[in-house]
């Protein structure tokens, strides 16, 4: 009951601060992380996570779910069939860079072994637009730049968690199953991508019978009640839940733009709360000793990862394209680490590998510097293209604002 409590006193917090965060360069998502961790262990003690606890997993699960079904909601494929070559391009060279780029330096400078070192890679390699939302959701900025980092995003989640499943594998107790876990997690790829298509689908062709069909202050819970349901059926046949999110948010909206608009504002701010719960939950676990147990060359890594190895990773594999300076620039720097590395580092603490703790300290720390770099930018950098509301937000006067409930991202 006491983590519901802070969870309301931070969520107040941040709405009272909210329109202050859309004009500078303050974050509501490094205020519950600072939240998170003054109520833990590491401070005031008024809750007691731990990273093998259940509802670190769950929020983590949850949120990364609920980003990334919006997420998939706002895919035009027609769009993505025309431009499709850029989102194709960073994740087919741009991500394997930075995936390698991540594993060298950790290797390095912090001292891991090869396998740990290249699952390091693996957990940092997602990026994730929540933290960005201030290019990602505004209309004046070019579309094509929109689609790249939403697309990128949506699909390298899916992309990243087979390598890092095998990784873990092979770094275990179980090191020699490598090959045999491969077809496993093929199995659970194919499976969250079929149910993720199928679902919503049929769905929506049930809607079009004429003896059925929602009530419209009804419509908004269909898209949710696919959501609910597509969660607990991944879940229980071990489908991949990620995949399956995005492509059922990308069908729906592709097969009912009427589902689509009336879902909108609820999903959003669905996913907002599930973000905002588990970065409280994540900030829980942000203690001094943490911090203390990285070296000194763990944050050279974390700081590498951030300004060196995205940036690059993706530049060089934007060379020849369309995109202006300016574009490739603003593209290269957005590649925050979310809730993707939220959940898989927890999965590397979790496996019981012998570096996993070290693994899992220098993830966490570069999450964090991530958030704090990524979500205090993101106006300034939005402001480069003179934009001056997001996308279907009016506001009252020509400042630049952020999307309602936005997370300082």
């Amino acid at each position: 009951m006491v983590l519901i409590v802070v969870f309301g006193v931070a969520l107040l917090i941040a709405v009272l601060l909210s329109g202050l965060a859309a004009r500078t360069v303050l974050s509501t998502s490094f205020l519950f992380l600072v939240g998170g961790a003054l109520v833990s262990d590491g401070f005031l003690g008024l809750i007691h996570i731990t990273p093998d606890s259940e509802i670190v997993s769950v929020t983590a699960d949850l949120a990364l779910f609920a980003v990334l079904f919006t997420d998939g909601m706002h895919v035009s494929f027609p769009k993505l069939r025309e431009n499709w070559r850029n989102p194709a391009r960073a994740l087919g060279l741009g991500m394997p860079l930075a995936f390698f780029g991540m594993a060298l330096v950790t290797h390095y400078l912090v001292g891991l072994d090869w396998t740990t070192s290249l699952l390091v890679g693996a957990v940092l390699a997602p990026t994730d637009p929540v933290f960005a939302s201030a290019i990602v959701g505004r209309k004046e900025v070019p579309a094509k730049l929109r689609q790249l980092l939403n697309v990128e995003s949506g699909i390298n989640d899916g992309l990243a968690l087979p390598v890092v499943l095998i990784l873990i594998a092979a770094a275990g107790p179980t090191s020699g199953h490598a090959e045999a876990d491969f077809g496993k997690i093929a199995q659970e790829l194919v499976l969250g991508l079929v149910f993720g298509i199928v679902l919503p689908f049929v769905v929506i062709e049930l809607v079009r019978f004429r003896l059925l069909g929602a009530e419209p202050k009804l419509q908004p819970l269909l898209p949710l009640a696919i959501g609910v349901i597509l969660y607990a059926v991944c879940h229980l046949t071990h489908a991949n839940p990620y995949l399956a999110a995005f492509s059922a948010g990308a069908v729906l909206t592709a097969r009912s733009l009427e589902a689509k608009r009336a879902f909108e504002p609820l999903g959003e701010a669905l996913a907002e709360l599930a973000k905002f719960a588990a970065l409280l939950v994540f900030g829980a676990l942000l203690t001094p000793q943490l911090f203390g147990d990285l070296s000194f060359g763990g944050y050279v890594a974390a700081l590498l990862a951030i300004v060196l190895i995205r940036p690059t990773s993706l530049l060089l594999s934007l060379l020849g394209t369309r995109f202006t300076r300016q574009e490739k620039l603003v593209a290269a720097w957005f590649g925050p680490k979310g809730f993707a590395s939220v959940v898989y580092g927890l999965l590397v603490l979790q496996a019981g590998i012998p570096q996993g703790e070290a693994a899992f300290t220098l993830i966490a720390v570069c999450i964090v510097f991530s958030i704090i770099a990524h979500s205090s930018t993101d106006v300034p950098i939005a402001r480069l293209f003179h934009v001056d509301e997001l996308a279907g937000v009016r506001t009252p006067t020509p400042r630049t604002t952020k999307e309602a409930g936005h997370v300082g991202a």
